[in-house]
């Protein structure tokens, strides 16, 4: 044990480099470290991060940093540290672990100990260099835990095993009842406007997250009560200081409920979502802020996370300088004398800069804190250029510049829907750029790989990558149909069927049937911090399958829901992806094919994009398809307008078109007792 060095200096993450230098001797998680664990019969610390997180920071300078805590750590361990957006499926089973290990959820960093086999027996996230905030000092506990291994072997191995049996356990049945109905969904609605804050949006209290796929699922409803709910979140977030008011873009979340202090970091995964959600909240309310706020989010995004060769990079760091938030906290001094006089008199109270500092007693963080006079919008603009020209001159916070395939889907797709909502075809560009990087540096022979940096791509594809990916392509295929994209998107679809379908049981299972085999094997339903792979996956096959006449897609599909019904109809909240995907399977959204000459369809697509949310193809006249979208070339346009496998005649007037209802009553309209009776292959 004591020949073992750090070996971080060998990796590409961003996160693993900055503890690479540390006397603690690190090692990846791989064969070699794994085997010293086991040969040398050490008991495993694992410890998991990510780059952008304040409290890692934390934790790495307390104590990784240090040589008499690191001694103890490489006397008694084998210290393994895991970049958790690399490596999900690890941070899935051991963040499941240490909820069941201490009756709490996780977070970063998780701090975790294994046996050599890799099954957790202790664990906690943060732990302190000296005893506070009523926790060991973190040498102390390492002393206590290898103490406990050597003295207490029978105990941790029985409690091993219960862990590792309750981890199968979680894994979702099937219910006996072979039909879907609408009852998740009306229960959904409810438990989110029961649990919705009516003063400053969002559900719950602090710490408040955004989570886009539950405010998507209000917007989708379309009644009254859940558009209401969904734009009140989305306006006071914007209004929030969760909202750099400088420099645009979204932090992870606020640690209060009224959305105004956040941690700091800025999170690819979480932008993405949003700036399709403040996209379509345009569309639905005509609200100009919304529309000001999307493009805060696609310009940021270009801006700054953009790499030269198309790939979005992941993170901005919540420290700089040593210290979380530091570049994004103002002096009310610093900004008057940024700003004249006019421009000065109304952000003073705009951004709440004549109230007491909100930060730390004595910085102030921006936020809206009060209406803006009538004809100031163009002082503000100048105030906010002036601001942001000063704020530029900063040390700016790090950035992970490590391109991940699935927070790249997610961003692809919100940059595409929103391109086409609110007519911007350079965002469609940027995510054009994204994807054809995924393309030519991460798919290889038929297989996608997750991670990129430094001109290597990395670990097999989890089940996110394969399912975003699928619908970014979807929505790109929206703004600027091109064959070979249509192409790909089949390709990811089969290979969700051959490498990650459970087709005894139905749904998918995050990892692939050839992954590295772990103490187990989840197949997430619900969503985190980001939508659930299998109801992203579900609805996109459904989407696919219809486009495309494709029964296997739509059977799959069927089966993933299936398989969560009995979860859904217990907790219906927070499956987001999982409704989407059941509400299009009760009620299949409309889609439009347009064929006709190039310059007319795509008049036609952008007319309907705004007006409704459903599927538009434009296919121009002179373009190869695939057989089930070779519609006749015309003259003019003509379109075809389709819900699941039903079809109406061609139309070729657009007010015609638009006289169709296009959008049935849908989600809280539905009946509580909507059914579809199961499949021939069910029966």
């Amino acid at each position: 044990m004591a020949d073992l060095k750090n070996r971080l200096g060998e990796e590409t993450s961003p996160y693993l480099h900055q503890h690479r230098d540390n006397p603690v001797a690190w090692q990846p998680w791989d064969p070699q470290a794994l085997d010293a664990a086991r040969s040398g019969g050490r008991p495993i610390l694992l410890s998991i991060g990510y780059s952008a997180c304040h409290w890692c920071h934390v934790m790495a300078h307390e104590s990784f940093e240090d040589p008499a805590v690191a001694e103890v750590m490489n006397r008694l361990f084998v210290n393994i540290k895991v970049d958790r957006e690399e490596r999900p499926d690890l941070d899935h089973i051991y963040q499941a672990a240490h909820q069941m290990l201490t009756g709490r959820p996780g977070g970063w960093p998780l701090t975790m100990f294994l046996t050599p086999d890799g099954t957790p027996f202790f664990g906690g996230t943060y732990f302190p260099r000296e005893a506070r905030y009523g926790l060991p000092a973190f040498a102390d506990l390492c002393v206590r835990i290898a103490d406990a291994y050597r003295t207490r072997r029978a105990d941790i191995d029985r409690q091993n095993a219960s862990l590792v049996a309750a981890l199968g356990e979680t894994l979702p049945r099937p219910g006996a009842d072979a039909s879907l109905d609408a009852v998740p969904l009306v229960a959904a609605r409810k438990a989110l406007l029961q649990n919705l804050d009516r003063r400053f949006g969002g559900f719950g209290g602090a710490p408040k997250f955004p989570h886009p796929t539950d405010i998507g699922f209000l917007l989708r409803l379309g009644d009254e009560a859940s558009l209401d709910a969904a734009l009140l979140t989305l306006t006071r977030m914007a209004q929030g200081g969760i909202h750099d008011q400088v420099g645009g873009g979204f932090c992870r979340y606020s640690v209060d409920e009224r959305w105004e202090i956040p941690h700091f970091e800025k999170m690819l995964y979480d932008n993405g979502p949003l700036l399709a959600l403040y996209a379509e909240a345009w569309r639905v309310s005509g609200d100009a802020e919304h529309a000001a706020v999307a493009a805060g989010i696609a310009d940021w995004v270009m801006r700054e996370m953009q790499s030269p060769g198309g790939g979005y990079w992941s993170s901005m760091d919540a420290d700089s300088d040593g210290e979380e938030g530091r570049f994004y906290v103002w002096d009310r001094e610093e900004v008057r004398r940024l700003l004249d006089a006019a421009e000065w008199r109304i952000v003073e109270s705009f951004w709440g800069l004549d109230e007491p500092p909100n930060f730390e007693g004595r910085h102030w963080h921006l936020r809206v804190a009060a209406a803006l006079p009538e004809g100031a919008s163009a002082l503000l603009e100048s105030a906010r250029r002036k601001l942001f020209e000063a704020r530029e001159r900063r040390i700016r916070p790090g950035r992970d510049e490590k391109i991940l395939a699935s927070w790249n889907a997610l961003m692809i797709a919100g940059m595409a829907r929103a391109a086409r909502l609110l007519e911007r075809p350079e965002w469609l560009a940027s995510a054009r750029r994204a994807l054809d990087f995924l393309r030519a540096e991460m798919w290889r022979d038929g297989r996608l790989l997750a991670a990129w940096k430094d001109g290597r791509a990395r670990y097999d594809a989890y089940l996110d990558d394969y399912a975003f990916l699928l619908a970014a392509l979807l929505e790109t295929l929206q703004g600027d149909f091109r064959p070979a994209d249509l192409e790909w998107a089949v390709e990811l679809a089969e290979t969700l069927l051959a490498r990650f379908e459970d087709r005894e049981n139905g749904g998918f299972f995050f990892t692939a049937h050839d992954h590295e085999a772990l103490i187990h094997r989840p197949k997430p339903g619900f969503d985190s911090a980001m939508p659930s792979g299998n109801g992203v996956a579900a609805t996109s096959l459904q989407r696919l399958g219809w486009l495309l006449a494709e029964p296997r897609y739509l059977d799959a599909a069927r089966r993933a829901l299936m398989l969560f019904r009995p979860q859904l109809e217990q907790q219906p909240a927070g499956a987001g992806a999982l409704l989407e995907a059941l509400g299009d399977a009760l009620v299949p959204p409309s889609m439009v094919v347009l064929r006709g000459p190039a310059k007319d369809v795509a008049d036609w697509r952008q007319r309907l994009a705004e007006e409704w949310p459903g599927i538009a193809l434009a296919l121009p006249n002179g373009l190869p398809l695939p057989t089930a979208l070779n519609k006749p070339e015309s003259a003019a346009v003509n379109a075809w307008v389709c819900s699941g496998v039903a079809c109406l005649a061609p139309v070729e007037d657009f007010g015609k078109l638009r006289g169709i209802k296009l959008v049935p009553e849908f989600y809280a309209r539905l009946p509580t007792r909507v059914l579809l009776p199961p499949t021939s292959e069910e029966t």
